[in-house]
């Protein structure tokens, strides 16, 4: 029995060895069309490994421009299906711009901007693909208005836009933590004036109260007046907007606060 599978085991080696030494011999040749076939064969049965190589090799060394338009489109899509987004965006858009008016034009754009939205980071890091996979989609959109995908492509674009968002309500609310409270304060100031309907417009405008008390009562006496009625000021809108708060009870207090020193230095300025 052992020997049997030995056998076996040894039979499979050999017919892989050949396998492997047909496919380098393949890829070193000159005979373009047997390539292109067995590309497109390698493609099909899903091994997108061999059928990058060989769909490479074609668009480098292939002079047939028939062809040329099905070889960068399956080149593409190999760099894809074997996870290579960078490159595969690329070509996909490189792609659109030498076919314009190809059938495959308008999911070559698509393409483009997906393999760009396949790499977007988690929302601490730098967006700056994020921002890039916004600006291609939007591109797709304005070209193909009328595209079915359009649903998709907007679905993608809300999950982005939202992750730039929290971006930058994280970065507002990093200032808060780092006791730069004047910075805390223009920075949530900022985000809502940026997002003025965010998910996170509660807490937003809660920090801006709290920033704005703990900078106003550190403030020099001749400041502090103008900063406390900013203060309130900001109590009155939160109130209002969020009547129902979790942090209405703190907010509150710091309204209490607040009105207690705008108290005492209206005295004094009396006293003078």
């Amino acid at each position: 029995m052992q020997k049997s599978v030995s056998i076996i085991t040894m039979l499979l080696s050999l017919m892989l060895l050949g396998a492997c030494s047909g496919y380098d011999k393949l890829l070193k040749s000159t005979d373009y069309d047997a390539q292109y076939k067995a590309a497109v064969d390698y493609y099909e049965r899903e091994n997108y490994s061999r059928a990058k190589q060989l769909f490479e090799n074609l668009s480098i060394h292939s002079r047939d421009k028939e062809r040329a338009d099905s070889v960068a489109w399956y080149y593409a899509n190999t760099l894809y299906r074997t996870e290579n987004y960078y490159m595969a965006s690329y070509h996909f858009n490189n792609y659109y711009r030498r076919y314009p008016y190809s059938s495959r034009a308008e999911d070559a754009l698509f393409m483009s901007a997906y393999c760009k939205y396949k790499e977007v980071p988690y929302y601490s890091l730098d967006q700056k693909i994020t921002k890039n996979a916004i600006a291609d989609f939007e591109h797709f959109v304005d070209k193909y208005p009328q595209s079915p995908r359009i649903p998709e492509v907007n679905g993608y674009l809300d999950e982005m836009q939202q992750l730039l968002e929290k971006k930058d309500f994280e970065i507002a609310k990093g200032y808060f933590k780092i006791e730069s409270y004047h910075a805390a304060y223009v920075a949530m100031k900022n985000f809502l004036n940026q997002y003025p309907n965010s998910q996170y417009r509660e807490e937003a405008m809660y920090t801006i109260l709290r920033a704005g008390y703990i900078y106003a009562s550190n403030s020099r006496e001749d400041k502090m007046k103008e900063r406390l009625e900013a203060v309130i000021n900001d109590f009155d809108s939160f109130v209002a907007t969020f009547a129902d708060s979790k942090y209405i009870k703190s907010s509150q207090d710091i309204y209490n606060k607040s009105r207690a020193l705008l108290t005492q230095i209206e005295e004094k300025e009396k006293q003078k």
